[in-house]
């Protein structure tokens, strides 16, 4: 499977931006899929997940109640909705799947990570 993450871009403090993850060579069925990001001169962090039946999602603390994972089955697409942007959330955000399709915790994956990974689209939030 290869994923192609877009949607990226300059925002305002306080701004909305939509993320996509399109898959090619495969279907998203049956994985858990998510997205991740990497501030400049950090470490890759988790950002959010979702199973592909949609059932499940689970976020980082530090966006919670800010962004919303979704998909779209029939477009075999991935979104990240990202309102109330700060610039601490300024990255290159990637996509991810993963081929074990129950959920895990974020903990897990920001140190294990997915075994898919797209490009990545960088996310500037200004002050």
């Amino acid at each position: 499977v290869q994923l192609q993450a877009s949607g990226g871009g300059l925002v305002q403090s306080g701004g909305s931006l939509t993320l996509s993850c399109t898959a090619s060579g495969g279907t998203f069925g049956g994985y858990a899929i998510g997205w991740f990001r990497q501030a400049p001169g950090k470490e890759r962090r988790f950002v959010a997940a979702i199973t592909w039946s949609g059932g499940s999602t689970n976020y980082a603390n530090s966006v919670k109640g800010r962004f919303a994972i979704s998909r779209d089955a029939a477009k075999n697409t991935l979104y990240l909705q990202m309102n109330s942007l700060k610039p601490e959330d300024t990255a290159i955000y990637y996509c991810a799947a993963d081929s074990q399709g129950i959920l895990k915790s974020a903990n897990y994956y920001t140190n294990a990570g997915m075994d898919f990974w797209g490009k990545g689209t960088l996310v500037t939030v200004s002050s």
